[in-house]
């Protein structure tokens, strides 16, 4: 299988890096007798996901922060609907004072996506060294899911991870709304001809961000109580 696309180099620094920690995680699991390198995605996501808690925090907290100004940006939008220069201005004013910012929501997805593309490379062309590439169903993490069981998990746990964040109260408005009806169908279609180690990662990732999100949610509700 040749390495795609011309942006492969681009990624090659966090492919290496991802492909030695891979590896540093499968010698681990083959220590305590369960060689699997499926299981080695599964630590290795994790990881990430640990390393990347800060900013997935940050992204949580300032979705509830918006949700709490959303009756005064209305009063805005209500009163500068004329003027909308004076109308961000006042926007801006607005976060500044409560310390929200909606850009910072995207961090975390814009953090991950080297990882993500990361992984696509690492997973593509990996070199298992003569270790079994299967995982359970899947004989090979490098190619498809045969079966399809991971690109349905993949749109089960994107859903489930887009009800869990809308349950924290984040108003969305209708062109998001329909975003995120698209969006599970979208990566399931694309999951199909992914490596199923690829999408592994994905649907763990999205497992952990489940539960993230109601840590953060229960603990949110103590405070409150």
């Amino acid at each position: 299988m040749d390495e795609p696309g011309i942006f492969g180099s681009i990624f090659a620094p966090i492919e290496y890096i991802l492909s030695v920690a891979l590896n540093a995680l499968y010698s681990l699991v083959e220590i305590i007798g369960l060689p699997n390198y499926g299981l080695a995605i599964i630590l290795l996501t994790i990881l990430i996901k640990i390393l990347l808690h800060p900013l997935t925090k940050k992204q949580i907290e300032s979705a509830k922060a918006m949700q709490r100004l959303q009756p005064q940006m209305k009063k805005i939008q209500e009163k500068y609907k004329g003027n909308q220069q004076l109308m961000g201005q006042k926007m801006m004013e607005l976060y500044k004072k409560e310390g929200a910012s909606p850009a910072s929501g995207c961090l975390p997805m814009l953090a991950q996506m080297p990882f993500l593309m990361g992984m696509y490379y690492t997973l593509y062309n990996f070199n298992y060294g003569g270790a079994d590439p299967s995982f359970f169903w899947v004989p090979n993490l490098s190619e498809p899911d045969p079966v399809y069981v991971l690109p349905i998990l993949s749109v089960v746990t994107t859903v489930l991870m887009q009800k869990t964040m809308s349950s924290s109260g984040t108003e969305m408005n209708p062109q998001m709304k329909v975003m995120m009806m698209i969006m599970p169908l979208f990566i399931g279609w694309i999951s199909l001809n992914f490596p199923a180690g690829l999408v592994l990662y994905w649907v763990v990732n999205n497992v952990v961000q489940i539960v993230q999100q109601l840590w953060m949610n229960r603990n949110d509700d103590k405070e409150a109580a």
